[in-house]
């Protein structure tokens, strides 16, 4: 049997309980054609980079699967016709990985550091940077058009709009 990573969206009306029936279902299926399902892991409510079917979160599902090709094509027709489920995307792996992703990673590397990481913020805002002295400007020339190019005349035929 084949080993896969499946991760899916579901919508973000839906509450946590009926996300984890979902994957129960799917656990199911898999289980009915002789496949096993290993790790699960709930990433919960995240916002989407663009709009999909009309949402702007969706709860995202990691779920490691060993099974053969028929009982991934069965559990993907069956997400594809579920209302519930935004999007899925299933890739083969040679093994899975040990211990947690890295999704899962990164939320405890979050919340050990707390809010805003190891930034200190002090009382200073964004607006209050000292920026030192600039300088003047220096567009090629003086602000009067003038400078080193002489004069400027207007084109021919823009004047007036008569040719």
């Amino acid at each position: 049997m084949a080993l896969y990573e499946h991760v899916f969206l579901a919508r973000q009306d839906l509450s946590q309980q009926q996300v984890d029936a979902l994957v129960e279902g799917y656990k199911g299926v898999i289980s009915a054609n002789g496949g096993s399902v290993g790790r699960v892991e709930n990433w919960g409510l995240k916002s989407l980079t663009y709009r999909v079917k009309k949402n702007r979160k969706a709860y995202y599902t990691l779920m490691d699967l060993d099974c053969p090709p028929a009982a991934l094509n069965e559990m993907e027709r069956q997400m594809g016709l579920s209302e519930d489920v935004l999007r899925f995307m299933t890739v083969k792996v040679e093994k899975h990985e040990e211990g947690a992703s890295a999704m899962m990673q990164k939320r405890e590397e979050r919340s050990e550091r707390g809010n805003f990481g190891d930034r200190d913020r002090g009382s200073r805002s964004f607006g209050d940077r000292d920026r030192g002295d600039r300088g003047p400007r220096s567009f090629g020339g003086d602000r009067d058009g003038g400078g080193d190019r002489g004069p400027r005349r207007p084109r021919e035929g823009a004047e007036g709009g008569q040719e």
